[in-house]
């Protein structure tokens, strides 16, 4: 009797206990999706033992049970809580994406209304904006700035383009009447003419920034008789008249720099028997000294001033090479020479990066591009098949602009050495080129071609609309 009566008490009990282990399991698929924490896997643990432990004597393990049931109610508490705090979370995410989608837009609209705008075209003026403005492969031949120039067999600089220190926009040249005239790119009118500047045809000139006396000077060349004229061009006054600069062969080029406060010209002499070597004068036309050379023509000179240094390097171009020159010390610094026997005709320095590198042209065709302070050849860019490259200028870092014997300016991607445009439509060989800031086209190309043949404005094709 007894043991049917415990027995029927163990059976009750075990319902009672199934009712109370698995009650909980009623909320498992509401709160699964927020199980990051591994909540239920407590639970469902906690109930595990609760089961194993279920074998022994009923009344001693009941209020083991009901103080896992209390754990369960606190446990589901915690996920309702952990629940309710990841939805806000969820929430503010939202709004974040949101606010960020919005601003995105906004951007997006920004960019595209800036795009719409740099790309119509401004009816008041005639000009296009594009986004492709500085590319130079755009660059196309477009009007003649001039009517009367003319330059003789020149090699250098047979015009000027500058902003003077009283900021005029300044083009000079010189006409067949051996007059020099003052042109204002800004607004296309005349400004002065010098008549009869020199008694033979003037070849080039070179522009100097007097920092000592703060004025815009110029030289005047002409090869044929080694006249050398100094102006100031802001009052067309002589300042100085060096006649027969040689007394054998040409003066093909010359320069002016500044060394210790004090202002200098720079000559050379080419083609001829006993050639004389390079002369320093000052501005009161005093020879102040001679750098001795090979007696080898030189057909082209400039001075290169680095700003790390003190040092202050003259750069020739001689026949069938080009060298350097440390002033300071009066020796020669570097010869750059590569197997030829050609006229060396221009040369610009690229120092905005790691190396400075001297670029220069040449009769056989060839660009070459030197290491300036280890005299090594970096690379040799054939342009022509044995046609002469007059001057060169440089686009940006990469571009550069030559002008050839055949007629044609090229543009040269420096990295892989291809020619990536033809410049056609000049009547003679193209001697000098610059590249410019134009106030109403932005950056455009100058050149002039050998005697009667006009100074052109080579413009990107987008810009100009008449």
């Amino acid at each position: 009797m007894n043991c049917y009566y415990a027995h029927n008490e163990q059976k009750k009990a075990k319902k009672e206990l199934q009712v109370i282990i698995f009650k909980p399991k009623k909320k498992k698929k509401e709160d699964d999706s927020f199980n990051k924490d591994g909540e239920l896997s407590k639970i469902n643990k906690s109930f595990e033992m609760i089961g194993s432990e279920f074998n022994s004597d009923i009344h001693i393990k009941r209020p083991i049970i009901f103080s896992k049931k209390n754990e369960f109610k606190k446990d589901l508490n915690d996920i309702s809580t952990k629940k309710s705090k990841t939805l806000k979370n969820l929430e503010i995410i939202k709004k974040d994406l949101e606010n960020n989608v919005q601003k995105d837009v906004v951007n997006k609209q920004k960019i595209s209304k800036n795009y719409m705008e740099n790309n119509d075209v401004n009816s008041n003026n005639n000009i296009a904006k594009f986004n492709n403005v500085n590319n130079p492969i755009n660059i196309e031949l477009i009007k003649e700035l001039t009517i009367d120039s003319y330059t003789d067999y020149a090699l250098d600089n047979t015009f000027l383009v500058f902003t003077s220190i009283d900021s005029i926009f300044y083009l000079i040249y010189a006409n067949s009447k051996r007059s020099i005239i003052s042109f204002n790119l800004s607004d296309n009118k005349k400004i002065n003419e010098i008549k009869k500047a020199h008694n033979r045809d003037i070849t080039n000139f070179r522009h100097f920034l007097d920092k000592i006396n703060k004025r815009d000077l110029i030289i005047s060349i002409s090869l044929s008789d080694n006249n050398l004229k100094l102006w100031n061009i802001s009052n067309y006054d002589c300042l100085l008249n060096i006649e027969n600069v040689n007394k054998t062969g040409r003066l093909f080029s010359a320069c002016l720099f500044s060394s210790n406060n004090n202002n200098y010209i720079l000559t050379s002499n080419a083609y001829g028997n006993n050639l004389e070597s390079i002369k320093v004068f000052d501005f009161n036309g005093n020879k102040i000294k001679e750098i001795n050379d090979s007696k080898d023509s030189i057909y082209f000179i400039d001075v290169y001033k680095e700003n790390q240094s003190s040092d202050i390097y003259i750069l020739t171009g001689n026949n069938g090479y080009t060298k350097s020159y440390n002033y300071l010390n009066n020796s020669t610094y570097h010869k750059y020479w590569d197997n030829d026997n050609n006229r060396h005709c221009s040369i610009i320095i690229n120092n905005n990066n790691s190396i400075v590198k001297m670029i220069e042209s040449s009769f056989d065709g060839y660009l070459r591009i030197w290491d300036f302070h280890l005299g090594i050849l970096l690379k040799k860019i054939k342009i022509c098949d044995n046609d002469w490259l007059f001057g060169i200028c440089l686009w940006d870092d990469d571009n550069l602009f030559v002008g050839c014997g055949d007629k044609t300016i090229k543009l040269v991607e420096l990295k892989s050495g291809l020619i990536t445009n033809h410049l056609s439509g000049n009547k003679n060989k193209v001697l000098t080129i610059k590249a410019i800031e134009h106030p109403k086209y932005g950056k455009c190309l100058i050149s002039q071609g050998y005697e009667k043949d006009q100074i052109k404005l080579l413009i990107n094709k987008n810009l100009y609309m008449n």
